[in-house]
């Protein structure tokens, strides 16, 4: 099945070879192509796509007010970000503000499949530099105790999770299998009342529990 993707770009011409590669991919259809995401909401009512590709830098509403607005409504749907640099204020704040992760313009012919697979994997791809300014942030949150009872291992893969790892590195880091990590993520859903991972990660950071 088709991947459906929403593209918001104001860069015509970059707009534009995005678009012929997406449509050059056969596991993608591209529902649409925006210059702004002013009218976002309506847009993922109409077309109910499976992932967005957002600039950050676009006039009306940045990319970062539109996953902010976007994530009061839907906290499933993976958003990624581009941008030119990586290593900014910027960036970090899309990713705070519930950004699945990012892709730099000048990777995009090599990176773009990639980054999509990633996300739609539960992964959150990013740089080094980002990771570690996220996990900066998280360390500067006061820990609370262990409310929700979370087991030395679910403790673990939240805390992976946090760090924007897929399932597969997840699996790969703790030597599980793939099953057992989506029955540890499960879990940690249920002891945190949350539906998803970007609900599971905010939490963790906001009540320190990573």
């Amino acid at each position: 099945m088709a991947c459906t993707i929403l593209l918001y770009e104001d860069n015509l011409q970059l707009s534009e070879s995005i678009q012929t590669m997406l449509r050059l991919n056969t596991a993608i259809t591209l529902a649409g192509a925006f210059q702004s995401p002013v009218e976002i909401n309506k847009h993922l009512d109409e077309y109910k796509p499976d992932l967005v590709i957002m600039d950050i830098d676009m006039p009306f509403m940045n990319g970062i007010q539109a996953v902010t607005q976007v994530r009061r409504t839907n906290k499933d749907i993976p958003i990624l970000m581009l941008t030119v640099f990586d290593d900014n204020q910027h960036v970090f704040d899309a990713i705070c503000a519930g950004a699945s992760g990012y892709i730099l313009k000048k990777h995009l012919s090599t990176k773009l499949f990639i980054a999509i697979e990633e996300a739609m994997e539960g992964g959150a791809p990013m740089s080094p530099s980002i990771a570690r300014m996220v996990i900066a942030s998280m360390q500067q949150e006061p820990r609370i105790n262990n409310f929700y009872k979370l087991t030395v291992r679910e403790q673990e893969v939240l805390s992976s999770l946090s760090k924007g790892n897929s399932y597969k590195l997840i699996a790969s880091e703790f030597a599980i299998s793939l099953d057992t990590v989506r029955s540890h993520i499960k879990k940690i859903y249920e002891k945190l009342h949350v539906h998803s991972q970007t609900e599971a990660v905010s939490k963790a950071i906001q009540e320190g529990l990573v």
